[in-house]
């Protein structure tokens, strides 16, 4: 590991002017490739104290052994040198988007003397003509079918076309009309290259007029009494209609945009681009990267524009560009876009309408992309194994944890307060073992604290104890039960049982994670060490900087970034925070629909409904006598009683007061 200050250039040589910079390891190989508005200020950032540094910063410049830099004129500059010299060197640190599949495209061979429409995968070629990509190579093949009754162009591959020149006889599309057959000269070249650039003016967008060509021609066939051209021309506008039915308009005003979104952890990042022409969708894609630098989402919409539009030119690159976040600054990616397109670019976050909807849509995408691909990875058997060995490797276990439980606090300012604890086993959620607490204060018969206020320590120490004595309790019982059924543990007593089986608790883990750093995990292994657990190790994964804390350990274990076993870390640690977070808002949720009515004992949800509609508010209900409840169908005297008396018991709140005129507002109905 290098020390940074041994390459630290002297102060007064970085130059406070716009550029590009390049860490190279010791081997000169190009490790990392950024851009600055002023390279003295943003080089100077990397070379403070290693502590006050983002964990991948702190690794890239402690591997790195020099640094290099080209002064530019123009943040603009910077930006396409940036963009080259990533493509140039591939640097590991850099954040590089990767497709999750190869997405097919509409391709149209422009460059050739006979142009050819066909699916293209892969880089793209000078000289042709791409529309795209699409989901499904499928739906490209069904749109030109419908397109070749109208634009007859060239679909044969180069030696079929050779073939059917030599003998002088075209293939079968040349025969039932679905090519022009410019093989055996039914067309000239300029005519076939004329039929293959309206081929590529409708797919991009450009149908409106064309149509409306078709369609005065067919009126005139029909004035002419041409019926059967006329009726040619029909059925050939509606195959047009059929193809252009294929891509839902999704904005109304015919707009050409690219809209991007983004979803993201500490770890990984899955873009989404919808391609909009015409105000149809005409193409997706997406890619999955690994964050190897500590970049934000203004940072990854950056990186994505720059791959998106690296290589493109002219209307390749849209009018309008939607983004979830703006980079920063954004004038110079603006500037740079426009260049490529030779024209101006709007760059723009949308705020409402059609747009905003659709981006919403797009973020969707994004982020059932991002969960199917960790599905995947997780779904690897082998490398499971590897993130299990690894963790074993970096907590210094005798063995892979098949068994790792972890817990979360979580509480709305200090109140509701639950814990949630989910099982992994093999690598995989075991859900039939997941737990949810309520946090009491209590374990076993003894009020350790008051379970109120936000003290996680006391709230881990707490669940984790209250684990353990039910293990210790039921270690010679086991059983199985379900998310569903979930049971709240409010109070340390037995386990539930069915058929003399407990529902769970009857094996130990090897790890117990905790979410969070050195004091929960000190609470949770004082615990263990409380009820005489020593084969339990713990650890735990602050979330701010994906460090792993062991106890009695002043330093946290960091793992590399890279590293399988952290994924696991992380997606244990996800899991049991959205287990907590769903539980506690359940109950906040259903704290927040309870009212003076469900005081009364014996009433229910039918009476309740009744009385609210007899007398349109609690208010009026509050005020009414005895009798007047009686009137109320389904009402007894003895429930009328009962129910006065319990809203009298019930203080109504305090009337509201004007401050400016000391005014008493009227009671706001209940």
């Amino acid at each position: 590991m290098a020390d940074p200050s041994s390459y630290r250039p002297k102060p007064g040589q970085i130059p406070d002017s716009p550029g590009v910079y390049r860490f190279r390891d010791e081997h000169g190989r190009v490790i990392y490739v950024g851009k600055a508005k002023s390279l003295r200020q943003r080089l100077s950032s990397y070379f403070q104290d290693l502590a006050g540094l983002h964990p991948r910063t702190r690794t890239m410049v402690t591997t790195a052994a020099s640094v290099e830099w080209t002064v530019v004129a123009t943040e603009v500059e910077a930006l396409q040198l940036e963009y080259s010299w990533i493509k140039e060197y591939d640097p590991c640190f850099n954040v590089k988007y990767r497709d999750d599949k190869s997405y097919p495209s509409l391709a149209v061979t422009l460059g050739e003397e006979f142009p050819r429409v066909q699916v293209m995968r892969g880089p793209k070629k000078k000289g042709v003509r791409y529309f795209g990509p699409y989901a499904h190579a499928w739906a490209i093949r069904e749109t030109v079918d419908l397109m070749l009754r109208v634009f007859p162009v060239r679909t044969c591959s180069a030696g079929v076309f050779k073939r059917s020149a030599q003998i002088g006889r075209p293939c079968l599309l040349g025969y039932i009309g679905k090519c022009s057959a410019p093989c055996v000269g039914r067309v000239t070249p300029e005519e076939h290259r004329e039929l293959a650039e309206e081929f590529c003016d409708f797919m991009a967008g450009r149908t409106g007029a064309y149509l409306r060509r078709l369609e005065e021609r067919m009126r005139e066939a029909a004035e002419e009494m041409e019926y059967e051209k006329a009726a040619r021309l029909r059925d050939d506008m509606e195959a047009l209609r059929r193809a252009m039915e294929k891509n839902a308009v999704v904005l109304a005003d015919a707009t050409d945009a690219d809209l991007i979104a983004v979803a993201e952890d500490e770890l990984e990042a899955a873009v989404q681009i919808f391609h909009v022409r015409g105000g149809r969708v005409r193409g997706q894609r997406g890619w999955v990267t690994d964050k190897v630098e500590a970049v934000d989402t203004a940072g990854l919409v950056e990186h994505a524009l720059q791959q998106l539009y690296g290589e493109e030119k002219g209307d390749a690159v849209p009018k309008e560009v939607l983004v979830p976040a703006l980079p920063d600054p954004v004038e110079p990616v603006a500037q740079w876009l426009g260049e490529r397109r030779g024209g101006r670019v709007d760059l723009r976050i949308p705020q409402r309408g059609d747009k905003k909807d659709l981006m919403a849509t797009v973020q969707r995408n994004a982020a059932q992309a991002l969960a199917l691909h960790k599905t995947k990875r997780a779904s690897d058997l082998t490398t499971r194994s590897r993130a299990l060995e690894e963790i074993a490797e970096a907590l210094g276990l005798d063995s892979a944890p098949l068994r790792i439980e972890c817990f979360d606090i979580s509480h709305l300012q200090g109140q509701d307060v639950v814990a949630s604890m989910v099982v992994f086993e093999d690598g995989l959620a075991r859900k039939s073992e997941y737990r949810r607490f309520q946090i009491t204060g209590r374990v076993g018969d003894t009020q350790v604290w008051h379970g109120e206020g936000q003290d996680d320590v006391r709230s881990m120490h707490e669940v984790v104890a209250r684990r353990f004595r039910r293990y210790l309790r039921e270690q010679q019982k086991a059983g199985e039960w379900s998310e569903a059924n979930a049971v709240e543990d409010t109070e340390d007593g037995p386990v539930a049982v069915e058929d003399d089986r407990p529902k769970r608790f009857a094996y130990p883990p090897q790890l117990v994670v905790v979410d969070g750093g050195q004091p929960q995990v000190a609470a949770a292994r004082r615990a263990l060490d409380d009820l005489g657990i020593s084969d339990v190790a713990v650890c735990g994964l602050a979330k701010r900087l994906e460090e792993v804390w062991l106890p009695d350990d002043d330093d946290p274990v960091v793992l590399p970034r890279t590293s399988e076993g952290l994924y696991l870390l992380q997606r244990v640690r996800d899991e049991a925070h959205r287990f907590a977070i769903s539980y506690q808002r359940g109950k906040r949720s259903k704290s927040m629909k309870t009212g003076p009515l469900d005081a009364v004992p014996g009433l229910g949800d039918t009476r309740k409904r009744a009385l609210i509609k007899h007398f349109g508010s609690v208010k009026r209900l509050r005020a009414a006598t005895v009798e007047q409840i009686c009137e109320t169908p389904g009402i007894g005297r003895k429930t009328a009683e009962t129910i006065a008396a319990a809203l009298a018991a019930t203080a109504p709140p305090a009337p509201a007061v004007n401050t400016a005129t000391g005014e008493i507002m009227d009671d706001a109905e209940e």
